[in-house]
């Protein structure tokens, strides 16, 4: 009896989730997703995503292993150096106070946070600067994640290139139409298709314990856009136009990352060269290649191999998402040119981790601290001053009454 509910479970879940007038084009079926396949190719079936899970893990060891046997020394090879963080002293109240709130906490808190600790509200204030610095990630982390990214992204797009360099969808994007959704799989699509899967779920995966930048909530978006967007062309067989989406986004990723490298290990220079290099790339392929070429074969010229469908409207909101956050990240790399062309170099990294408010925190403090010690030295330094003055007007007078005695002799 429980095996029977099951398969009718199952069934109604099929039914329900895998409705072909959804995924496929009017008049296709299932049975014709990779029909057309010959040997060495292969038929997308849904359930090959199953092995991104495990793929993912695996990213996730080999990235632990790469950081520690790879990543680390080369930061130490080429200078990467962190700052000596002073650490706050232990106060359990405060502590556990700390670990609920992080740094959303309002002014009638800490008043009430003074009764119970015997603290002033300056020194929490301080208490909680010097451990919030404490969770600050070091230069030698954000290396070592940079690092591993821009090994993903560039072993990505020169794969990614040399598979679809020789393909006709490559240079005339109507071929990415032809015959779907019967269109075969070549293995190097196939594994290019589970690997960057597989990367982006690890980035999802290991997203609580990455350094957190200020465009956040962006990054979270665009992988998840990203997942759904690789999973959704993959079962609907739009294999030919996923492959050209991947390999625009990896063109410009790993030049952002070894800019990043170079950044943490304080390689001004060269930093500043890759990055006027990556902006050029991104703002290129993202705010003109993407949108005119491919979005625009995905839109219009598509729709002279079939009529729209529900999947054609998702599957293309999914690629306006990606393109809302190029315009968003251009924004963000326009401004940093600007800095670069009129300020002379990039002062900071518009995408950078929350840091720099900290940062700021800290300047700022060095500056009052800068400035009472100047207060101070005023009435010390009144006291030398008026002493010269003093002195220079009595070698003044001394000189006038010289002067003065030896006129009667000259007359």
């Amino acid at each position: 009896m429980t095996t029977i509910a099951t398969d009718r479970m199952e069934e109604l879940l099929n039914q329900w989730l895998w409705q072909e007038n959804f995924w496929l084009p009017p008049g296709a079926a299932w049975q014709d997703v990779g029909n057309d396949a010959i040997e060495g190719s292969r038929r997308p079936l849904p359930r090959d995503l199953l092995l991104t899970l495990p793929l993912a893990l695996g990213f996730i060891a080999v990235r632990f292993v790469f950081e520690r046997v790879v990543a680390l020394p080369l930061s130490r090879t080429l200078g990467v150096c962190d700052r000596v963080r002073a650490r706050a002293p232990p106060e359990p109240k405060l502590e556990a106070f700390y670990l609920q709130r992080k740094n959303h906490y309002s002014q009638s808190e800490l008043l009430g946070l003074e009764k119970h600790c015997g603290l002033t509200v300056r020194q929490i204030h301080h208490w909680l600067r010097l451990r919030h610095n404490q969770d600050k990630p070091s230069n030698t982390k954000k290396f070592c994640e940079a690092s591993w990214r821009f090994v993903f992204y560039l072993i990505a797009f020169v794969a990614g290139l040399a598979s679809l360099i020789d393909t006709p969808w490559f240079w005339n994007h109507r071929e990415c139409w032809r015959g779907h959704p019967r269109q075969p799989v070549t293995e190097a699509q196939y594994w290019y298709y589970l690997l960057e899967l597989s990367f982006y779920w690890s980035l999802v995966f290991c997203v609580s314990v990455d350094v957190k930048r200020k465009d956040f909530k962006e990054q979270i978006v665009h992988h998840i856009a990203t997942i759904f967007l690789i999973s959704f062309s993959y079962c609907g067989n739009y294999i030919r136009v996923g492959t050209l989406v991947m390999l625009v986004h990896d063109s410009s990723d790993f030049l952002l990352e070894s800019a990043k490298m170079f950044n943490y290990a304080g390689w001004r220079k060269t930093c500043d060269g890759l990055f006027v290099l990556f902006a050029v790339v991104f703002l290129v392929t993202r705010l003109v290649i993407f949108p005119c070429r491919v979005v625009y074969s995905t839109i219009v010229e598509s729709l002279d191999f079939f009529d729209p469908f529900p999947g054609y409207y998702f599957f293309n909101a999914l690629l306006l998402v990606l393109q809302a956050l190029h315009v968003f990240w251009a924004y963000l790399i326009l401004r940093m040119v600007y800095k670069f062309v009129f300020l002379g170099k990039v002062e900071r990294d518009e995408r950078s981790d929350d840091e720099s408010e900290g940062e700021e925190e800290e300047e700022g403090d060095g500056a009052e601290e800068e400035s009472c010690w100047e207060q101070r030295k005023g009435p010390l330094n009144s006291r030398p001053v008026s002493l010269a003055n003093n002195c220079v007007l009595n070698n003044l007078t001394h000189q006038r009454r010289n002067i003065n005695s030896r006129m009667p002799k000259a007359r």
